[in-house]
């Protein structure tokens, strides 16, 4: 019996082991299915979560970023950004500037800027700054290339000039329906602030990646312009080349992608990822990293709990698990009321933004009816804000527009959310007509209808004007442009008759030399015929000489820029004539000579009796040099020893007449001193007449004594100063002496001048004398006021001896006499 007991006894206890060991293990099983389905709950809810946010993460970027595409558009239809296009003055560029910067103060970008056509920056909202986009060219910029493609833009990048990264949203500029661009408005706007309006905890990680994989915007700056994937070498160069991410190295982040939507780091930490496109920059994705651990933990730790006393710990899971609870619904209102903040802060943005933007804003809904209009659009029209809010978008439109709404515009854009530049005519008020231009886009709700439109209209009344006045001027002009088409044929008639029938050589080449025209006195000439000569140079149908001689004349016009007078000695049947030849430049638009002109008039007989002149107005100037040089003998020999002998006498009569008569011996000595001053008197003047100087030392120290002399008769302070000058005698002596002495009496007499300046020099074979004075001067272009000084004389006396006369002056501020002469002949220099 005991055997039986303890046999059930054994049997009762195996049971209950195997009943406990049952217990145990479907207890160790459920709770490892328990486990096991917490935690594939807990990873697919983490799924869920993270793919809702990362497309909101996605959503709430383009929010950020379209929320500039509008503004680009409005700017480019401002009539400032066109003004500034056509003319670049200041006003323009002044009212271009204040658009600039209102746009960037509403819509609190970083920049606005505006390009021309070539691609260079000539306004900008940061103009004044260090890192002014003023006068830079981002021609090569994909956003500027697709502009003036005629085409919106958005653009990432990293600034060239200022460093920073940027979303760029650029809009072509149009003068006209049907032109192309003629330049692109650009907004940009800061990455930075982006990437700190990302609601992103420390278990997740966001990011924004181009096309190639590059990071442009991220949570975790240490992974800043790195790529997902490893670059190909062509990838490398094509980014380099395009400047999008700065001078690299792009290095790569290495993520190790493994089973299911997750990837593992460097460093071993595992990752949910989810990626989705981001609107309207193609190829671009945002992309979201859910930490695993953060998740795993969310299962383990409330488990774990679990290990302690019953019901320390069923109250510490409760607890724990109404503070995890509790925590996570606090972080989650709080992320909520955060969230909530920044759409009311946006929606205020947005609503000011709508309101304040200086151009013609309204929304209709699928029936046509207004419900929202900016302050602009109530200002432009006339309206109070309840006189239209509700009505129908017609009732404020001509018929004929309110037609073409009804019958194709309004079912078109809620089909497709979009229209451009549709053409309306509003009506005010007041009953004015006022022309648009309308572009809208659509809002969409969740399933991707349009529920209500977002219109920008442009008052095109100014341009529409301008325009039928400028096919009015269009028509004007082309009737002048025949009428000046007929009068060009008919000056063209007369110069083929001037050319014809002129008595001078006229011809015409381009700047190689090359024949262009020529008339029909240079064929005889040279008998030669222009069609044989035309795209033939000089040294093609001229001796080598004369062809010389040709071509460096027409250099030197080339390289002066200016027209010139020049002599030619041309060889004909009855000698050598000599023709001056007027050579002037054919310039282009940019000022730059094109060929070369000239007119040729025969000199031969005019230049033969100019010499003969010359030659005979040297032999009457001489032979009054030599009689002046014999009157000063005369009055030096003859009636300075006359008046020599007097002195003499009248000193002896003194002396004898002293005692027996004082007052005769006064008057005796009185004669005497008079006869001293008639002594000086009549050799001052033989000096004048021919200082014997000038005959026996020479120009230098002639024109020394003739300074001195001038200095102490006049008190007038003359300066004389000479440099290099050898020992002049001759005709080129006596010119340059009666030069400086008819100079230096025109000073004394007229320029009330208390300083006077006379400069010898001589470089290079060529003599120059300057006189200068600081008197009252006069007017050189006035010829009427040279017949009282001279200068006619001195400018023949300079002509006779090979030599230029330069007299340049003004009122009030002196005269500068010039004159050089080359010292060819041996007779002009002492051995």
């Amino acid at each position: 019996m005991f055997r039986g007991r303890a046999y059930t006894l054994m049997k009762l206890r195996l049971i209950l082991l195997v009943l406990s060991l049952l217990a145990f293990l479907s207890a160790s099983v459920g709770g490892y299915i328990y486990y096991h389905s917490l935690r594939e709950a807990a990873f697919k809810e983490a799924e869920r979560q993270a793919a809702g946010r990362v497309v909101g993460i996605e959503k709430n970027l383009s929010s950020y970023l379209s929320r500039h595409v509008m503004p680009a558009k409005a700017m480019a239809g401002l009539p400032e950004m066109r003004d500034v296009l056509v003319s670049l003055d200041e006003r323009s560029l002044a009212g271009a500037n204040r658009v600039l910067d209102y746009y960037n103060h509403v819509f609190e970008t970083e920049v606005c800027y505006l390009m021309s056509g070539g691609g260079h920056t000539i306004a900008s909202s940061n103009r004044n700054f260090p890192d002014s986009f003023v006068g830079k060219n981002f021609g090569f910029r994909p956003y500027f290339k697709e502009a003036m493609d005629g085409m919106p833009s958005a653009y990432l990048a990293l600034g060239t000039t200022s460093g920073k990264r940027g979303a760029y949203f650029s809009h072509p500029i149009f003068f006209q329906e049907g032109d192309g661009p003629v330049g692109v408005v650009v907004v940009k706007a800061s990455v930075e602030q982006i990437e700190n309006e990302l609601p992103v905890s420390n278990e997740e990680i966001v990011f924004v990646v181009d096309p190639d994989g590059i990071v442009f915007i991220s949570s975790r700056k240490a992974w800043l312009y790195r790529s997902v994937d490893e670059l190909s070498e062509e990838q490398v160069s094509r980014i380099a080349r395009c400047q999008q991410f700065g001078a690299g190295p792009w290095e790569t982040i290495a993520l190790k992608p493994l089973d299911g939507p997750y990837v593992e780091d460097d460093s071993g930490r595992r990752y949910l990822i989810h990626r989705v496109p981001l609107a309207n920059f193609k190829g671009w994705r945002v992309v979201h990293m859910q930490n695993l651990d953060s998740v795993a933990r969310r299962v383990s730790e409330p488990l774990w709990r679990t290990t302690g006393p019953i019901v320390a710990s069923l109250c510490l899971l409760v607890g724990l698990g109404v503070l995890f609870l509790y925590s996570g619904a606090s972080r989650e209102i709080k992320r909520r009321k955060e969230v909530e903040k920044a759409l009311r802060d946006s929606e205020e943005r947005y609503r000011f933004i709508y309101h304040n933007t200086p151009a013609m804003l309204h929304s209709v809904d699928p029936t046509a009816n207004l419900v929202r209009v900016s302050d602009h659009w109530l200002a432009a029209l006339g309206y109070e804000r309840e006189e239209v809010i509700g009505h129908k978008l017609f009732e404020f439109l001509t018929p004929e527009s309110a037609r073409f709404v009804k019958e194709h515009v309004i079912r078109e854009f809620f089909k497709t959310g979009r229209c451009q530049d549709i053409p309306y005519q509003f009506v005010k008020k007041d009953g004015e007509i006022m022309e648009i231009l309308l572009s809208a886009i659509g809002e969409r709700d969740e399933s991707g209808e349009v529920i209500r439109s977002l219109a920008v209209s442009i008052d095109v009344t100014q341009r529409n004007r301008a325009e039928r006045e400028l096919k009015e001027a269009k028509e004007q002009l082309s009737r002048y442009s025949r009428d000046l088409e007929r009068q060009v044929r008919k000056r063209t008639e007369e110069i083929a008759n001037f050319l014809k029938y002129t008595p001078g050589v006229v011809s015409l080449k381009d700047r190689d030399g090359r024949y262009l025209l020529v008339n029909k006195r240079f064929e005889d000439l040279f008998n030669v015929k222009i069609e044989n000569i035309r795209g033939k140079k000089d040294f093609d149908i001229h001796d080598r000489d004369l062809a010389d001689q040709f071509r460096a004349n027409d250099l030197r016009v080339l390289a002066e820029k200016r027209s010139c007078q020049v002599e030619e000695q041309v060889p004909q049947s009855d000698g050598v004539h000599t023709y001056l030849s007027v050579k002037f430049p054919i310039l282009d638009e940019q000022g730059e000579p094109t060929g070369v002109g000239t007119i040729a008039t025969d000199i031969t007989s005019t230049k033969k009796a100019r010499d003969r002149l010359r030659r005979l107005s040297g032999s009457i100037m001489a032979g009054q040099e030599n009689e002046r040089a014999a009157i000063a003998r005369e009055l030096h020999d003859e009636l300075g020893q006359t008046l020599t002998v007097l002195n003499m006498d009248a000193a002896w009569l003194a002396k004898r007449l002293v005692e027996k008569d004082p007052q005769a011996a006064g008057r005796a000595e009185d004669m005497r001193k008079f006869i001293d001053e008639t002594i000086d008197a009549v050799r001052g003047m033989a000096l004048r007449l021919r200082p014997k100087v000038l005959d026996d030392l020479g120009l230098v120290d002639a024109l020394e004594w003739l300074t001195s002399d001038f200095e102490k008769r006049t008190e007038i302070n003359c300066i004389f100063h000479v440099e290099d000058v050898p020992v002049i005698h001759g005709p080129v002596a006596t010119a340059a002496y009666r030069i400086v002495q008819e100079a230096l009496t025109n000073v004394a007499r007229h320029s009330f001048a208390n300083q006077v300046r006379v400069e010898l020099s001589a470089q290079e074979g060529t003599l120059s004398l300057l006189i200068e004075d600081n008197g009252r001067g006069f007017n050189a272009l006035d010829m009427s006021e040279f017949s009282g000084l001279g200068i006619a004389g001195m400018r023949e006396r300079a002509t006779i001896v090979g030599g230029i006369l330069d007299v340049r002056s003004q009122p009030e501020h002196g005269t500068r006499i010039s004159f050089k002469v080359p010292l060819e002949g041996k007779e002009n220099i002492a051995k």
